[in-house]
């Protein structure tokens, strides 16, 4: 089952001679708890596409589809229950609140969608259970590690049980030991619990552990790789070739 569809996706920043086309009349189509990572060269169309599917913004032409709802034409209030309830966002920099703790920030999109307390509680700490941090619940974001950061960013990503998940170079801001295990921990999640995950990533290394790969280049799908190894060195290496071919 198609969890997210593109048709003749297109994106174009401003008009005449200044125009500037982010993504042109792209096809893509993500299956149910596929973890499918995107890469390409700076300006390519990589965060334009997250913020398209997302329904962060509209697209010039074309069309986004999330588990079957076309987002063209919803009005600004189901498009935020939408993105609260389907899909999940991790970003490079956490976006954590300083003042709450990881247990507090990991339920905040059940509190905002009204979700009683005493079962907003119960499925953040469930969540973050799930991604390692048991122990750290009480614990605010400067007494965390950012490895640990990212793992509150991800169980509060993942506390609406939504479908998709839209990563934005998640590891961009961490060592690579912790962007490694955070890198494990989304095919996990993938594997495991069976979520959808999109993810922007310049990283060769963490890519390798998507199932599969599009290349992007001047807003158009260049190549596509399918992986099965769970980043192993092979893929890694495969990945490097694919994007010195496509670069």
């Amino acid at each position: 089952m198609s969890v997210v569809k593109t048709e003749q996706l297109t994106k174009i920043y401003g008009d005449g001679i200044t125009a500037v086309t982010a993504l042109n009349k792209l096809n893509i189509d993500i299956q149910a708890g596929e973890f499918l990572a995107v890469m390409g060269p700076s300006g390519c169309g990589k965060s334009t596409l997250l913020h398209l599917i997302g329904g962060l913004d509209q697209p010039t032409s074309g069309q986004v589809s999330v588990n079957g709802q076309m987002l063209s034409g919803l009005s600004d209030d189901v498009l935020t229950q939408l993105r609260r309830r389907q899909i999940g966002f991790v970003f490079q920099f956490f976006n954590l609140i300083p003042v709450l703790t990881a247990a507090e920030n990991a339920v905040l999109p059940l509190v905002l969608d009204g979700v009683k307390p005493g079962e907003a509680q119960a499925k953040g700490e469930t969540w973050l259970a799930k991604v390692g941090l048991a122990d750290r619940m009480s614990h605010r974001p400067d007494q965390l590690s950012g490895g640990q950061q990212q793992r509150v960013a991800i169980a509060r990503a993942l506390v609406a049980e939504p479908s998709l998940i839209l990563a934005d170079e998640p590891t961009g801001n961490l060592d690579s030991r912790s962007a490694d295990d955070i890198a494990v921990l989304l095919r996990q999640i993938s594997d495991e619990y069976n979520r959808t995950i999109l993810m922007v990533t310049h990283d060769p290394r963490i890519a390798a552990h998507a199932n599969r790969i599009i290349f992007l280049k001047d807003g158009t799908i260049v190549d596509e790789t399918n992986l099965t190894n769970n980043g192993s060195s092979g893929d890694e290496m495969l990945v490097r070739q694919r994007l010195e071919v496509t670069a």
